[in-house]
């Protein structure tokens, strides 16, 4: 049993520490541990200039990495990644889209991070109204494509502006939910199994690059073993 500090990154999708913000800090505190959190766009506002070169030539060759490197530095290290974001109109904010696309090269289509198989994920939303639902699909998707082996979903719809608007029974509601959550990080710590749908995923992803349609990708899963037996989430004999 893993008996060291839970480790959490919040990356929020916006600078304003509003209903957001609160909620994804109170699963992390009921999670507990370390705790490393980034606002957007002030810790990484750049906007991908769809170069390509961290598809062709390698990551690193992404003229925004060295501002990057401290948020992915922090969710390698990371047992849990929050992603947080507000509406708007009915989407994440542009700041959590100008980060995600950065970030393209990590999805299961080209090369996956193997340590992200074993991580979990949590998707905050909130909204005076409506547009949870699809604001929570933005941030999944990304973690989904990571590889993320579990990842969980809060949104809800606040009715306020800010904190101080938010009624004492939607606010009772907030606790309860994140305390479940919470419980949920803590009991699957170490323990996480990426679902049967990422592992389909993974599998169709595996057949695109026996066909070999970008040398770098492929040699990265030949590096991997994973075009062979093995994967990303057994441990290797």
């Amino acid at each position: 049993m893993d008996t060291t500090p839970m480790k959490t990154v919040i990356i929020h999708g916006q600078a304003h520490e509003g209903s957001t913000c609160r909620i994804a800090r109170m699963i992390a505190e009921k999670t507990g541990g370390e705790t490393v959190e980034f606002f957007l766009p002030r810790d990484f506002g750049q906007f991908c200039t769809g170069c390509t070169a961290c598809f062709t030539k390698g990551e690193d060759k992404c003229p925004h990495r060295a501002a990057l490197a401290p948020i992915l530095a922090a969710m390698d290290a990371a047992d849990v990644i929050i992603l947080a974001s507000p509406v708007y109109v009915f989407h994440a904010t542009g700041a959590m889209k100008a980060f995600l696309d950065h970030l393209g090269w990590q999805w299961m289509a080209h090369r996956p991070k193997g340590i992200m198989f074993g991580k979990q994920g949590v998707c905050v939303a909130t909204a005076a109204g409506a547009g949870v639902k699809s604001t929570l699909k933005d941030l999944a998707h990304s973690l989904f494509y990571w590889g993320v082996g579990r990842i969980e979903k809060l949104g809800m719809a606040v009715s306020a502006t800010d904190w101080d608007g938010v009624s004492d029974k939607k606010k009772a509601a907030i606790e309860k939910k994140t305390a479940a959550i919470a419980a949920r990080l803590k009991f699957c710590r170490g323990r996480v199994t990426p679902t049967l749908k990422t592992k389909a995923m993974f599998g169709i992803m595996r057949m695109v690059q026996k066909k070999g349609w970008n040398p770098i990708d492929v040699d990265y899963w030949k590096k991997n073993g994973w075009l062979g037996k093995e994967r990303p989430w057994k441990k290797r004999q």
